[in-house]
């Protein structure tokens, strides 16, 4: 029985320790590469806000980018002191009821599964005969019938603990999601999606380095 049991930690701590790589590096390769478009697209900015007039005889290292968008590292962090506080800054306010939905559910849903737990880790315990009749872990509930047998509270006990387990990681999840949700969307925050965007393709001919001819196309939006 030892064994089993063991054997049952084992996987699900694998199972944790595999899903928490998993959850890091897509937020590695999320943070990377939406941070990297980000300062792309602020540099091109700033170099187009230099070849402007000097107005005001505002020096080019005192410049502040974008005065009107949140800082995305800042988001971040909100959101990871208090879950929908990044959606907040960002004027996403009805995504804050979808995150405390997610996260106060699976919060409630964790909780059942502890009690069921404990109830039939009771129950197992107080009809074993091979041990002492102490409640160690408290009294048999009464959704329990004394006649159940101990085969069937032992799978249901490590099945509502397996459960109970998983639900934390999805917690975590759920967590992390409303963090990167809240980051992702403070840097598109600079990205102009309005409706009156509009496009030019242009099609001229060009030569290689091998002399050959060709034709290169250039698309505008702006």
């Amino acid at each position: 029985m030892n064994t089993i049991i063991m054997m049952s930690w084992s996987g699900l701590w694998i199972f944790l320790i595999r899903s928490l790589s998993l959850f890091l590096l897509l937020f590695g390769l999320l943070f990377s590469t939406v941070d990297a478009q980000s300062i792309q697209y602020k540099s091109t900015e700033y170099y187009e806000l230099m070849l402007q007039p000097n107005i005001n005889n505002v020096r080019a290292d005192t410049v502040d980018y974008f005065p009107d968008y949140p800082n995305p590292t800042t988001v971040m962090f909100k959101s990871m002191i208090l879950p929908g506080w990044g959606q907040v800054v960002n004027e996403q306010i009805w995504k804050v009821p979808i995150i405390y939905g997610l996260l106060g559910g699976l919060t409630y849903y964790s909780i059942y599964l502890t009690k069921k737990y404990h109830g039939y880790r009771a129950a197992y315990y107080n009809l074993n005969d091979e041990e002492p009749d102490d409640f160690r872990f408290g009294p048999t509930p009464d959704y329990i019938s004394p006649n159940t047998s101990l085969r069937f509270l032992k799978d249901q006990r490590n099945q509502f603990r397996n459960q109970r387990d998983l639900s934390y990681v999805y917690i975590a999840l759920a967590y992390g999601l409303n963090v990167i949700d809240a980051y992702i969307f403070a840097n598109l925050k600079s990205f102009d999606v309005s409706e009156d965007l509009s496009l030019n393709a242009t099609l001229s001919p060009t030569l290689v380095s091998c002399s050959t001819p060709g034709f290169t196309l250039l698309i505008e939006i702006f």
